[in-house]
């Protein structure tokens, strides 16, 4: 009678709570974006109140579990514990941590740390910088690593360490990280954390939740396991209704009069078989061209021209192209300034009597949109950058020290370089623009070939053939935004056929259901191919940018909707239209974003785990927010008639939010690892670290059907589905582009 009585208010409690940090950590994301993070972290995120709010739902959350008499099934009690061992970690952090940092330079001896906040705290040791060292990319000047060489001097000794990125030492429960390094690289920025309790517990939480999720699966009286079971999933599938969605990929553009000036498409195809120094690394020039024409154009192809065409037209026809209005210019504030109608510039139009026209809006001068003004001031540099030739730079020198320069025509040269190659440098261009005024292309092909010679004995470090034909092909498929739209319109085809064909087995399903097989085995065979190129060339899995992400999430809805298409014949249509959205949403900031070397902090290999199983638990939480939609049109269409369907769609999103919330929580642990390996902390309140969490929350109420009878309700549950889907939207897209933080893309 006691427990009846207590249930309830033990629910209330625990619910409650979490509802109240939920909304809270909300709010203090958005004081974060107005106010600065030193103001949210004191008075929301750890302060006293909101600690108290933490223990109060996790006491009273056990409680609830043992007045359920729940606790008798030991893997759903050990799943919840490893959430409470994991507070308890990080409240010891909070109670008993420091952090705090180390400016030192070489040769330098300290004994004591800054810490944050203010103030200083004894090492009770001594720690000389011995040497840093700055690690390049092979035959690049991108840094590979920061490596501080060091030496610990206490009463029982000398020590040496390596200190680099996502390699620590520790000491005397001290853990020192690589942070960053002087300009001169002579220098040394190291983060100190003591915390020689907190981590312990966190870890035994983390662990005990990833076994809690293994075992999950594997009890037989678990929810998840009796949803496999319902007899919902043995009727026929769900019979669609959905409106119609109008999408175009087509863009306005202005028309020239007449076709501007360029080399044959031979001709221009012959500045591929030479490499360039870009982006930090080597690549076929072919990469700089689509990079150069997207940037401008928003596509990697002009008038039926290739980008290759494209970048020498600029080059040697500079007259004629100057004319063309071909630069994409973002707002209309700025085409109002530059005096043009429409989406398109020429590069004319940025000047007048008065001077540079952007001058006033770049000075804030002007009202208009900032970010827009410097976008197309980028635009006029790059080509300003490619015609005066430092964009070019495609002569390499190795000089008597060993270091391996590449240079452009427009570059000083260094004095012992031999007469003839400066000769060849700075004379030899200018007799491929004289073959090129008289249409001598055979020379121009022969010039580049004596350029490709002598790229492969003077650089250092050229990318093998097989990587450089890699990364040709990479650039000949950049086929996404036809690929998106194609995806988006057979989806909604699908879910239209859905909707008038009744019978499971008829010719026109058979037919539908083996096109989509045939469309989406192609479409992963695509995908596969594309990302690893991208890993092939770039020399890391491709998971470190939102193009990246969005990309891999495309591959696991396919990969998801050829797995259990079979039984879930809505899972076609599903996936068609999640892989088309990934794909267009890949492309919001480039067509193709450049391939670049991976920052030092971002070479752990947690870091390709953590963005995978959080993708995976995405893309099964998209196909729920699509289960929801198709509900509500069923419910508005065809009420009562429905009911069974309805009801089936809520079984199927239940069956996929089991594995969407333990894959995220699994990846949002992970995540806290590689960050506790590379910053020196598991947990920082980035505004994306606080958004995953609160989708996690929100996500985790929602499996919780047998303590909150609502979810029992199928449109009750697919509602909700819809709502919760915003967390995820906020935690990829408003994080990247509204409120910011150390895990942007934008």
């Amino acid at each position: 009678m006691q427990n009846a009585k207590l249930k309830p208010i033990l629910k209330l409690l625990s619910f409650g709570t979490l509802a109240i940090i939920v909304v809270a950590m909300m709010g203090a994301t958005i004081v974060e974006k107005m106010h600065g993070t030193e103001l949210v972290l004191s008075k929301i995120y750890t302060a006293p109140w909101m600690i108290v709010l933490w223990g109060v739902s996790a006491i009273s959350a056990l409680a609830y579990i043992v007045t359920c008499g729940i606790h008798r099934r030991w893997r759903i009690l050990l799943l919840h514990l490893s959430f409470a061992v994991i507070l308890v970690g990080a409240l010891t952090t909070h109670l008993t941590g420091r952090e705090g940092a180390i400016r030192i330079r070489e040769g330098e001896s300290v004994t004591t740390y800054q810490l944050r906040g203010g103030g200083s705290e004894e090492l009770g040791f001594e720690l000389t910088l011995d040497d840093f060292e700055l690690k390049f990319y092979e035959g690049t000047f991108a840094p590979m690593d920061y490596i501080s060489h060091i030496t610990i001097s206490d009463t029982k000794g000398e020590h040496k360490g390596e200190v680099s990125m996502n390699n620590i030492v520790r000491h005397r429960g001290h853990r020192i990280y690589q942070s960053g390094y002087d300009p001169d690289a002579k220098g040394s920025t190291l983060m100190i954390t003591y915390d020689p309790y907190g981590i312990v517990i966190t870890y035994i939480g983390y662990a005990m939740l990833l076994f809690a999720c293994l075992v999950f699966f594997l009890e037989p009286n678990s929810m998840f396991r009796a949803l496999l079971r319902h007899p919902a999933l043995r009727r026929l599938s769900a019979i669609v209704l959905l409106a119609t969605l109008s999408l175009s990929g087509f863009e306005a553009r202005a028309e020239a009069s007449s076709m501007p000036k360029t080399l044959s498409k031979e001709a221009a195809d012959a500045f591929c078989d030479i490499c360039v120094y870009h982006n930090d690394r080597i690549a076929p020039l072919e990469t700089l061209a689509v990079e150069f024409t997207s940037k401008l154009y928003g596509k990697a192809e002009y008038r039926g021209l290739s980008a290759e065409q494209v970048l020498t037209g600029w080059f040697f026809f500079y007259e004629d192209w100057k004319l063309e209005p071909m630069i994409k210019i973002k707002g209309g504030d700025i085409a109002q300034i530059l005096g043009i109608e429409g989406k398109y510039a020429r590069l004319v139009d940025y000047m007048s009597a008065d001077g540079y026209k952007l001058d006033k809006a770049l000075r804030g001068e002007a009202k208009v949109n900032r970010q827009n003004a410097e976008l197309a001031n980028e635009k006029f540099n790059l080509v300003s950058m490619l015609c005066m030739g430092t964009l070019l730079k495609i002569y390499p020198y190795t000089d008597a020290e060993g270091e391996c320069v590449w240079y452009s025509l427009a570059d000083p040269l260094p004095q012992d370089m031999p007469h003839d190659e400066a000769l060849f440098i700075h004379k030899g261009m200018n007799l491929v623009a004289e073959a090129a005024m008289s249409g001598d292309y055979a020379t121009i092909q022969e010039f580049m070939g004596n350029v490709a010679l002598y790229q492969r004995k003077r650089a250092e470090a050229m990318p093998s053939e097989s990587r450089l034909s890699a990364e040709k092909l990479y650039n000949a498929m950049n086929y996404n935004r036809p690929l998106a739209m194609f995806c988006l319109t057979l989806g909604i085809i699908c879910f239209i056929l859905l909707c008038n064909v009744r019978n499971s087995e008829s010719r026109v399903m058979r037919c539908m259901c083996g096109a989509s097989y045939v469309v989406l085995s192609l479409l992963l065979l695509y995908l596969s191919l594309h990302i690893g190129l991208r890993y092939y060339i770039s020399g890391h899995i491709p998971l470190a940018n939102g193009y990246e992400t969005m990309q891999f999430m495309s591959w696991c809805s396919v990969v998801l909707t050829l797995a259990v298409g079979r039984k879930f014949r809505m899972a076609l249509p599903f996936g068609l239209l999640v892989a088309g959205f990934t794909l267009l949403v890949a492309m919001l900031g480039e067509a193709s974003p450049r391939i670049t070397q991976l920052m030092p902090v971002l070479q752990s290999p947690l870091l390709s785990i953590h963005v995978m199983v959080i993708m995976i638990s995405y893309t099964l939480l998209a196909f729920t927010l699509l289960n929801g939609i198709t509900a509500v049109v069923l419910h508005l269409t065809r009420g009562k008639e429905a009911a069974s369907e309805i009801e089936y769609l809520s079984v199927v999103s239940r069956i996929m939010l089991y594995p969407a919330v333990m894959l995220l929580a699994i990846g949002i642990f992970i995540g806290a690892v590689w960050a506790n390996v590379s910053w020196g902390r598991y947990w920082g309140w980035d505004p994306k670290e606080v958004w995953a969490l609160i989708t996690m929350l929100i996500y985790a109420a929602l499996i919780h059907s047998g303590s909150l009878g609502a979810l029992r309700k199928p449109m009750t549950l697919h509602i909700l589905t819809i709502v919760a889907f915003l967390a995820v939207l906020i935690t990829y897209f408003g994080v990247n582009f509204i409120l910011g933080g150390m895990h942007s893309y934008a």
